[in-house]
Protein backbone atom coordinates (compact mmCIF):
# COMPACT_ATOMS: atom_id res chain seq x y z
CA UNK A 1 0.00 0.00 0.00
CA UNK A 2 2.70 2.00 0.48
CA UNK A 3 4.29 1.65 -2.38
CA UNK A 4 1.00 3.12 -4.54
CA UNK A 5 0.64 5.64 -2.25
CA UNK A 6 4.55 6.85 -3.21
CA UNK A 7 4.59 8.17 -6.61
CA UNK A 8 7.21 6.43 -9.11
CA UNK A 9 8.82 10.19 -9.96
CA UNK A 10 8.27 10.99 -5.79
CA UNK A 11 10.44 7.93 -4.93
CA UNK A 12 13.06 8.38 -8.28
CA UNK A 13 13.43 12.21 -7.24
CA UNK A 14 14.34 11.36 -3.73
CA UNK A 15 16.76 8.60 -4.38
CA UNK A 16 18.30 11.25 -7.00
CA UNK A 17 18.56 13.30 -4.25
CA UNK A 18 19.86 10.90 -1.77
CA UNK A 19 23.00 9.95 -4.68
CA UNK A 20 23.36 13.48 -5.00
CA UNK A 21 24.26 13.80 -1.22
CA UNK A 22 26.02 10.63 -0.59
CA UNK A 23 28.39 11.77 -3.95
CA UNK A 24 29.64 14.96 -2.66
CA UNK A 25 31.30 13.03 0.07
CA UNK A 26 34.66 11.55 -1.05
CA UNK A 27 34.50 7.85 -0.81
CA UNK A 28 35.69 5.42 2.12
CA UNK A 29 35.32 8.70 4.31
CA UNK A 30 32.58 9.11 6.80
CA UNK A 31 29.87 11.73 5.11
CA UNK A 32 30.00 15.43 6.09
CA UNK A 33 26.81 15.60 7.75
CA UNK A 34 28.49 12.44 9.70
CA UNK A 35 31.26 13.77 10.59
CA UNK A 36 30.37 17.58 11.52
CA UNK A 37 27.26 16.74 13.72
CA UNK A 38 27.61 13.30 14.58
CA UNK A 39 23.94 13.09 12.42
CA UNK A 40 22.91 10.49 10.00
CA UNK A 41 22.63 11.13 6.64
CA UNK A 42 19.91 12.01 4.20
CA UNK A 43 20.01 8.61 2.56
CA UNK A 44 19.91 6.59 6.24
CA UNK A 45 16.84 9.26 7.21
CA UNK A 46 15.20 8.01 3.99
CA UNK A 47 15.71 4.43 4.49
CA UNK A 48 14.34 4.50 8.06
CA UNK A 49 11.39 6.27 6.70
CA UNK A 50 10.29 3.69 4.26
CA UNK A 51 11.44 0.71 6.86
CA UNK A 52 9.09 2.42 9.22
CA UNK A 53 6.00 3.54 7.22
CA UNK A 54 6.64 -0.44 5.77
CA UNK A 55 6.22 -1.11 9.92
CA UNK A 56 3.32 0.88 10.92
CA UNK A 57 1.45 -0.04 7.74
CA UNK A 58 2.31 -4.04 8.39
CA UNK A 59 1.33 -3.40 12.62
CA UNK A 60 -2.07 -1.80 11.13
CA UNK A 61 -2.56 -5.01 8.99
CA UNK A 62 -1.72 -7.18 12.05
CA UNK A 63 -4.08 -5.32 14.30
CA UNK A 64 -7.19 -6.16 11.88
CA UNK A 65 -6.96 -9.59 13.08
CA UNK A 66 -6.68 -8.60 16.63
CA UNK A 67 -2.65 -9.54 16.64
CA UNK A 68 -1.48 -6.18 17.88
CA UNK A 69 -3.18 -4.39 20.67
CA UNK A 70 -4.13 -0.62 19.81
CA UNK A 71 -1.10 0.75 21.22
CA UNK A 72 1.06 -0.56 19.42
CA UNK A 73 -0.67 0.70 16.29
CA UNK A 74 -0.35 3.52 17.48
CA UNK A 75 3.16 3.91 18.22
CA UNK A 76 4.20 2.59 15.05
CA UNK A 77 2.15 4.79 13.28
CA UNK A 78 3.70 8.01 15.22
CA UNK A 79 7.45 6.54 14.97
CA UNK A 80 6.73 6.81 10.68
CA UNK A 81 5.13 9.94 11.36
CA UNK A 82 8.19 11.37 13.32
CA UNK A 83 10.45 10.65 10.89
CA UNK A 84 8.32 11.76 7.95
CA UNK A 85 8.64 15.03 9.74
CA UNK A 86 12.13 14.67 10.21
CA UNK A 87 12.54 13.66 6.50
CA UNK A 88 10.75 16.75 5.27
CA UNK A 89 12.50 19.20 7.50
CA UNK A 90 15.27 17.75 5.94
CA UNK A 91 14.38 18.24 2.38
CA UNK A 92 12.77 21.56 3.01
CA UNK A 93 16.22 22.72 4.42
CA UNK A 94 18.36 21.04 0.84
CA UNK A 95 16.00 23.13 -1.33
CA UNK A 96 16.26 26.44 0.90
CA UNK A 97 20.24 26.20 0.49
CA UNK A 98 19.72 25.26 -3.09
CA UNK A 99 17.76 28.28 -3.65
CA UNK A 100 19.80 30.64 -2.14
CA UNK A 101 22.97 29.56 -3.88
CA UNK A 102 21.36 29.87 -7.13
CA UNK A 103 20.45 32.90 -6.14
CA UNK A 104 23.99 33.87 -5.58
CA UNK A 105 25.70 36.55 -7.88
CA UNK A 106 28.29 34.78 -10.04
Amino acid sequence: MIDQLLSVSTRNALSKLSETVNQTSMPGAASPATAATGQPSFDNVLSQLTGKLQNAEAVSLKSMTGDVPTRDVVNAVMDAEKSLQTAIAIRDKIVQAYLEISRMPI
